[in-house]
């Protein structure tokens, strides 16, 4: 190899060096609990949170805060497609005030407690200065279903219901199909 050649290899290899280096958006970054383990599908709802502070409770509390606002998020979109479809599908009469009641009780449920949440994963973080945390959760779809179908029999057998007998059965026939959409 002579001294031309060696030269212009050299040359190359820092230009390659150089490119690979500089992207327009910075270096990228490979955080905990990414890939389809960690993403809903047809049998589970998933979240992941990220909190950053000084102060590790802080950190954790923020990083649990963000992973349930995403479940309740996710959950909360899952059951308005739920109920556009029932009422899109039915022909009957009171499809909207089904779809209403229905959408009420997924928010009564997810307010009051996500069923069978679960986490799968914690990673905690310390820079020197800031504790970054990262958090995943996990709700199988089905034991969600079954809760509410619970909620909306209790419901229906309290003495001021504002669910009837036929909003019930309604009711329960759309989460049945989800149930049986999440064991398939």
């Amino acid at each position: 190899m002579t001294v031309k050649h060696f030269f212009s290899f050299i040359i190359l290899v820092a230009a390659l060096a150089a490119c690979k280096s500089s992207s327009p958006f910075g270096e990228r970054v490979k955080e905990p609990f990414r890939g389809s383990k960690y993403e809903s599908n047809n049998r589970f709802f998933r979240a992941v949170g990220k909190g950053v502070s000084g102060s590790e409770n802080i950190a954790r509390g923020r990083a649990d805060m963000q992973a349930k606002t995403q479940m309740a998020g996710q959950i909360e979109t899952n059951m308005r497609n739920v109920t556009d479809q029932y009422m899109t599908q039915t022909e009957n009469l009171n499809a909207a005030d089904v779809g209403e009641k229905f959408q009420s009780l997924s928010r009564q449920v997810i307010n009051t407690n996500m069923s069978d949440l679960r986490r799968i994963g914690e990673e905690k973080y310390y820079n020197g200065t800031d504790y970054t945390v990262f958090i995943a959760y996990e709700i199988r779809k089905n034991a969600m279903f079954r809760f509410m179908k619970k909620q909306a029999q209790a419901e229906a057998n309290r003495a001021d219901a504002q669910i009837d007998r036929e909003t019930l059965r309604a009711i329960e026939e759309i989460l049945d199909a989800q149930i049986a959409a999440t064991e398939d």
